[in-house]
């Protein structure tokens, strides 16, 4: 991979990296489109990062089909999939990680102390080994792309972070490789997070600047499906994640819901100027 970048950057060509787990989807499809866009050169890393995952969480029935993901990339126009094994990426005695100070402390990181520790250190390797110019990160892991953004300022990689905007199922679905997981009855209740965010948009837009009541509407909205399980719904700066008071500039809204064993996320920047 690294001897393959090189050629392509002697050659003149800008790499566009598209870093995912696998088992795509058009949300991921979506991401070789933009990525085609801002380069000649677009590798899709195929990679279920072990170190990103904590006790008890789903490492082992995470889908993966490659086969099936290969034939996308070849559809969507990838140019390069780089799909290591573990053992590739963390050899014997692996020791080295990279840690954010306060990012984590935030939304997903409460709940999954681990989590963004293993994304660091993954995304970090991927950008030694494939040499971008630039990648795309969906925004449905907003905190991703914002603790992605965070590493390249702090260790000075010389690559473009490019955030590409959620795509979603016809009924407004979050599009996720987990929604695989969901039983129908789970499908038709995890509708109350892409609802709950359209409805806090329209409060906003309605002159409502108290992010209590919109949290709490959500929160009962929610709550009356059978099987939500709240992890957390938040409004926060979408620079810092930190909570906000009054809602007079653009705020991210966030959520995080178990169906079952599924857990999903979905976001929205709600923004009270007219």
């Amino acid at each position: 991979m690294q001897a393959h970048s090189d050629q392509a950057r002697i050659s003149g060509k800008t790499v566009v990296l598209v870093p995912t787990m696998g088992y795509l989807h058009p949300g991921h499809l979506s991401l070789v489109a933009e990525a085609k866009k801002h380069g000649d050169e677009v590798v899709v890393s195929i990679f279920v990062n072990p170190a990103q995952f904590g006790p008890g969480e789903d490492l082992e029935a995470y889908p993966r089909d490659f086969d099936r993901d290969r034939a996308l990339c070849r559809e969507a126009g990838a140019d390069v999939i780089f799909a290591p094994d573990p053992d590739t990426i963390y050899g014997p005695g692996y020791q080295t990680y990279v840690t954010l100070e306060k990012l984590p402390q935030h939304l997903c990181g409460l709940s999954r102390p681990v989590h963004f520790r293993g994304v660091a250190t993954v995304v970090t390797k991927l950008f030694n080994i494939v040499k971008p110019h630039a990648a795309v990160f969906g925004q449905k892991d907003y905190q991703q792309l914002l603790v992605i953004q965070r590493v390249v300022r702090d260790l000075n990689f010389d690559i473009d972070i490019i955030g590409a905007p959620i795509v979603r199922e016809p009924d407004g679905l979050a599009m996720s490789s987990r929604n695989t997981y969901l039983t129908p009855d789970h499908r038709r209740q995890a509708l109350c997070l892409s609802r709950s965010l359209d409805r806090a948009r329209e409060r906003v837009q309605a002159g409502e600047t108290d992010p209590d009541r919109i949290r709490r509407e959500a929160l009962e909205s929610i709550e009356a499906r059978p099987d939500a399980v709240v992890d957390y719904v938040t409004l926060c700066d979408p620079h810092t994640l930190e909570p906000v008071s009054t809602l007079n500039r653009p705020v991210l809204m966030a959520l995080a819901v178990k169906f079952g064993k599924t857990r999903l996320i979905d976001n929205r920047i709600l923004d009270p100027r007219p």
